[in-house]
């Protein structure tokens, strides 16, 4: 699968999408399209955890009292399930690769890897 869940109005995943070649791509905007508990569990199954899907920055997390909130696994992905702006973006799956958020470390991992791909 090659996929990428964005935002279209996050100037950041603008800028990420952008600096790669998303050619055979496919696109999910996750605000007009929001994501299934199929695809959820699939990009799960990649990263290792829903923890590593859920973005802290969202304004919600902070206004729901979450951070002070000991979370399971499942609180987050009924969290990412109930609300698009729980999802770290953009998240870009590549076969059996993911790349998640707008991190440094992550950033540096998505630009080796579609300078190496042949």
């Amino acid at each position: 699968m090659k996929k990428i869940y964005f935002l279209k109005t996050c100037d950041t995943c603008k800028r990420i999408i952008k600096s790669i070649s998303t050619e055979g791509f496919s696109f999910q905007e996750i605000k007009s399209e929001a994501l299934t508990n199929d695809q959820l569990d699939e990009l799960k199954h990649l990263s290792g955890s829903y923890e590593s899907l859920f973005s802290r920055r969202a304004k919600k997390y902070k206004a729901m009292g979450l951070k002070d909130q000991l979370l399971s696994e499942l609180d987050y992905k009924q969290l990412i399930l109930s609300d698009y702006t729980f999802l770290k973006r953009p998240v870009i799956v590549d076969g059996d690769q993911i790349f998640i958020g707008s991190d440094k470390k992550n950033l540096s991992a998505l630009k080796e890897h579609f300078e190496t791909k042949p």
